[in-house]
């Protein structure tokens, strides 16, 4: 029976399941980047986070810790280097689960899992869009906002405001 135990199994015995959470552990510090099942992904996050913690002090200890769970010098020194150097000001949250549909042949449920801060399209600033993007006078309007932008409805605000008081006076 399973009773009390917090982590998935992934219906494998506990040496399959050590050397599955490393070899994903590797490409995932190789490639910044894997897809895999939504178990295993999520499995691979609660393994890998604390390495990665580890990873943002370098000492001879937090190597050999890594080295304990990686059995590989160049995911160490990669991980030591580039990847701790880039999480080195984040408290957490070093991975991202995004789930990408289901695979054709078993129909598994399949996500993508990434460092946070190896993906340029989230975190570039150029990227991200600001109000002034959003609110040009020229956009297009879908069927259901009817209303106009608001550089577009200011003229007309102004327009009315002056037919209003040429008819007063």
């Amino acid at each position: 029976m399973r009773h009390g135990k917090k982590f998935n199994h992934l219906s494998r015995t506990s040496s399959h399941r050590a050397a599955l959470l490393m070899n994903l552990s590797l490409a995932l510090i190789e490639h910044k980047r894997i897809f895999t099942t939504v178990a295993k992904a999520k499995a691979l996050r609660k393994h890998i986070e604390p390495i990665l913690t580890k990873s943002k002090t370098n000492t001879t200890h937090n190597r050999r810790v890594a080295f304990s769970y990686l059995n590989n010098k160049e995911a160490v020194t990669e991980l030591f280097t580039t990847i701790s150097a880039k999480i080195g000001e984040r408290p957490g949250g070093y991975t991202r689960v995004i789930k990408t549909g289901f695979r054709k042949g078993d129909g598994a449920e399949m996500a993508m899992i990434e460092l946070v801060d190896f993906n340029e399209i989230y975190t570039n600033p150029k990227n991200k869009r600001s109000e002034k993007d959003t609110a040009k006078p020229g956009a297009r309007r879908t069927r259901r906002s009817k209303a106009k932008t608001p550089a577009a409805a200011a003229p007309s605000a102004k327009k009315a405001a002056e037919s209003a008081a040429n008819e007063e006076e």
